[in-house]
C-alpha cells in the first residue's frame, strides 16, 4: 500500500513540475498519450487538469476529461463534467456523444436518448450521434425506432458500413410476419435426361428471441416427386451473438434426405465484420456431417463473405469454399450478388436432394443473383447459377440453376 501512495504522489509531482513549462495543448497531448498508450488514466486526469487551470475554456478538453472519468468508471465526476458543460450550453458534437454514451454504458438509456435528441437539434447530421441512438433503442429491443435511426444514417451516407450491417441485422426483427414463395429449375446436359423442379413456401414470424421459420418443400426428379418440412429459428442471445437452428423431416428419401439438422454460433463484431461457426447433419441411408465456418465483412456499400463446408470420413476430409460479394443499391433487401466456390453447400436448397454420394464429389459453381423490394413490403429475387459438377468418379457435365423467389412482408 505504500509503494502505491509513493507512486501516486511521484506521478502527481511528476506532472507538475514537467507541466510548469508546458502549454495547454502540449498538456493535452501528453493526457491522450497517457490515456491511449499507457493506459494510465489518473495521471491523464491530472494532465487535463493542469490543462483547464490553463485553459479553462478549452472545451475539447474538458469532454476529455469527462471520458477519462467515464473509462475510468468514476461516473459521479464523469457527470459532474458533462453537466458543468451542459450549463455552459456547449453544443458541440462529440460533447453529446461522450455524455449519452456515459448514460448508455451504465443502462441509463432514457437519459442517453434525451441527450441525444438535445444534440441532434444542433447536429442533425451526425452520423455517430444517430449511431448510438441506434445502439440504445437496440439493446431496449425498440427495434423499429433502431432501424428509423440507422435507416437516417444511409440516407446521408449510404457506403457506411457500420450501418448497413446494423440494417441487415434489424430487418428479421422488425418485419414481425413474411410469406414467402420461391421455385428453382435445373438442367442437366449430360448427367440426367430429366429436367429438375423445386418449389418451396415459407412462412416467419419475428419475437422478441428472434425469428421462426416454418418452410415446405417441394421436388420433383427421375419422374418422381416428394416433400419435406422444416423448422428454422434464429434465438437472439444479445446484440453481438444469436443462433441458427434447423430441422427437417421427409417420408421421401432419395428426393430429400430423411432427416437434417444444423446449428450454428453468428457473431456481429466490431469492424462490421460478422462470423460463423457451426455443423450441418443430413442421413439418406447413412449419416453425413458438415462443419462450416464463415467470415464476413462490409465495406461502404459492399459485403463480402467466405465459407466453408469441411466433412470429415474414415478416408479423407471433403471441402468446399464459397465466396460471395454482393452490392447493395438501397436498403437490406436491393442488391446484386455474385458467387464463386468449390464443392457443394448443403444449406442450398437444390441440396437438400443431395445423396449420400454427391458431397463427396468435386463441384466447380459461378452464380448471379438479384434482390430488389417495391415499397418495402414485397421483395423479389432472381438468380442463376452454372455448375460443373463431377457426377461420377472423373465423370463431368454442366446444370444450370434458375431460381425465382417472392417475398411478402407484413
Amino acid at each position: 500500500m505504500r509503494k502505491i501512495l509513493l507512486s501516486f504522489i511521484f506521478i502527481l509531482l511528476y506532472t507538475a513540475l514537467s507541466a510548469q513549462e508546458l502549454s495547454s495543448d502540449e498538456l493535452f497531448t501528453r493526457a491522450r498519450n497517457e490515456a491511449f498508450e499507457n493506459k494510465n488514466y489518473p495521471a491523464a486526469v491530472e494532465l487535463a487538469k493542469q490543462a483547464l487551470n490553463q485553459s479553462p475554456d478549452y472545451t475539447d478538453i474538458s469532454i476529455f476529461l469527462g471520458r477519462l472519468y467515464t473509462w475510468d468508471k468514476n461516473v459521479a465526476a464523469a457527470r459532474e463534467v458533462f453537466q458543468g458543460l451542459e450549463q455552459k450550453e456547449v453544443r458541440d458534437e462529440d460533447f453529446y456523444l461522450a455524455y449519452a454514451s456515459l448514460e448508455y454504458w451504465n443502462d441509463n438509456y432514457a437519459k442517453a436518448l434525451e441527450i441525444l435528441e438535445k444534440g441532434l437539434q444542433y447536429n442533425p447530421k451526425s452520423e455517430a450521434l444517430w449511431m448510438l441512438k441506434a445502439k440504445i433503442h437496440n439493446s431496449a429491443d425498440q427495434f423499429d425506432a433502431s432501424q428509423t435511426a440507422i435507416t437516417k444514417i444511409l440516407e446521408f451516407n449510404p457506403e457506411n458500413a457500420e450501418a448497413r450491417a446494423m440494417l441487415i441485422q434489424l430487418q428479421s426483427l422488425t418485419a414481425k410476419n413474411s410469406v414467402g414463395i420461391s421455385y428453382g429449375f435445373t438442367h442437366f446436359d449430360t448427367q440426367f435426361d430429366q429436367d429438375w423442379h423445386t418449389a418451396g413456401l415459407s412462412y416467419k414470424r419475428a419475437t422478441k428471441l428472434g425469428s421462426v421459420i416454418l418452410k415446405g418443400n417441394y421436388a420433383y426428379k427421375f419422374g418422381e416427386s416428394g416433400t419435406q418440412v422444416e423448422l428454422e429459428a434464429y434465438p437472439r442471445i444479445s446484440p453481438t451473438f444469436y443462433l441458427y437452428l434447423g430441422a427437417g423431416f421427409s417420408g421421401d428419401v432419395g428426393i430429400f434426405p430423411k432427416y437434417r439438422t444444423g446449428a450454428s454460433l453468428n457473431a456481429n463484431l466490431p469492424k462490421s465484420f460478422e462470423a460463423e461457426i457451426g455443423y450441418r447433419q443430413l442421413y439418406f441411408s447413412e449419416n453425413i456431417l458438415l462443419y462450416t465456418a464463415a467470415i464476413g465483412k462490409y465495406y461502404k456499400n459492399w459485403w463480402f463473405n467466405l465459407r466453408t463446408y469441411i466433412t470429415p470420413d474414415s478416408s479423407n476430409i471433403s471441402h468446399s469454399y464459397t465466396a460471395t460479394a454482393r452490392y447493395y443499391t438501397k436498403g437490406a433487401q436491393d442488391y446484386f450478388s455474385v458467387q464463386a466456390g468449390t464443392g457443394i453447400s448443403p444449406d442450398d436448397n437444390r441440396n437438400n436432394l443431395l445423396n449420400d454420394d454427391t458431397y463427396k464429389l468435386k463441384t466447380f459453381k459461378l452464380g448471379a443473383d438479384y434482390n430488389f423490394s417495391v415499397k418495402k413490403t414485397n421483395l423479389f429475387s432472381v438468380g442463376a447459377t452454372w455448375f460443373n459438377q463431377e457426377y461420377r468418379p472423373e465423370t463431368r457435365g454442366n446444370q444450370l440453376d434458375v431460381s425465382l423467389g417472392y417475398t411478402k412482408l407484413f
